[in-house]
């Protein structure tokens, strides 16, 4: 996961401003497997005798897990945990907060440490324009005068707003009192802690896909944020992700 090179600029204190257009995600513990939803499901008819899956071999029990997906019994896939290390843009953040059944989040505070210059710019493959009303609209390539324009406006900005907010520090402003003045295209930084049913949810919202059944029209920069999630989520549990593709990515 690399961070796009961009010119850097100087701020009063001698750090050097950056800029991003990718995000990243990293998967910093978790205990997840498939078998976690089959000794989970077999309890209600097995009970003890359930903790048997631990030892089995998942695949035998795949029409198991899919039924399940299929038939929408959601708790099964409950009893495992991921915890994500995500640096994003802050208004990505913002919108990544909506999530709060089955989710835990710590980000980092612009009250108890200085934040720090690494701001977003969208990259050249980011769509620029919207067409169409709200509910009903798509986004399409900006022309090459419009990228640089934003490009532009949005590094000019970053640096205005980040020697605004370092005078302020240096004059002995508030740490919580200054950050009002940095623009949510930051980059900041937060474990999310979920589960495997917690992140279907999510990514059926936060992800467009050719086998969803329920179409989304997400932010692209969250999308970026989920498909890298996703990935890490594939390895753990195969026979779950297999399931939830086949079934439409509709949460149980």
């Amino acid at each position: 996961m690399s961070h796009t090179p961009a010119e850097s600029t100087e701020s009063p204190d001698g750090a050097a401003a950056s800029f991003r257009s990718e995000v990243t995600v990293e998967l910093v513990k978790h205990s997840a497997a498939d078998s976690d939803v089959l000794w989970a499901a077999r309890v209600s008819t097995a009970g003890e005798q359930s903790l048997e899956e631990l030892q089995k071999d998942p695949e035998r029990s795949k029409g198991l897990i899919n039924y399940l997906m299929r038939d929408r019994h959601g708790s099964p896939f409950e009893h495992n945990s991921m915890t994500f290390f995500i640096s994003a843009p802050i208004f990505v953040f913002r919108e990544f907060m909506r999530h709060r059944v089955g989710w835990s989040y710590n980000e980092e505070s612009g009250r108890y440490r200085q934040l720090e210059p690494v701001f977003y710019l969208p990259g050249e493959s980011r769509k620029l324009v919207q067409q169409g009303r709200p509910g009903k609209y798509e986004f399409v390539d900006g022309t090459q005068a419009q990228h640089e324009l934003t490009s532009r406006v949005m590094e000019d900005t970053y640096r205005r707003a980040y020697e605004a907010y370092q005078e302020m520090l240096v004059a002995g402003v508030a740490r919580e009192v200054a950050r009002a003045v940095l623009p949510v295209g930051l980059f900041s930084s937060m474990y999310a802690t979920c589960n495997a049913r917690s992140l279907m949810h999510f990514l059926g919202l936060r992800t467009q896909h050719e086998l969803a059944s329920v179409p989304s029209f997400p932010q692209r920069e969250i999308e970026m944020v989920g498909e890298q999630m996703e990935a890490h989520w594939a390895k753990l549990m195969p026979l779950t992700y297999g399931a939830f593709n086949a079934n439409g990515r509709v949460a149980p």
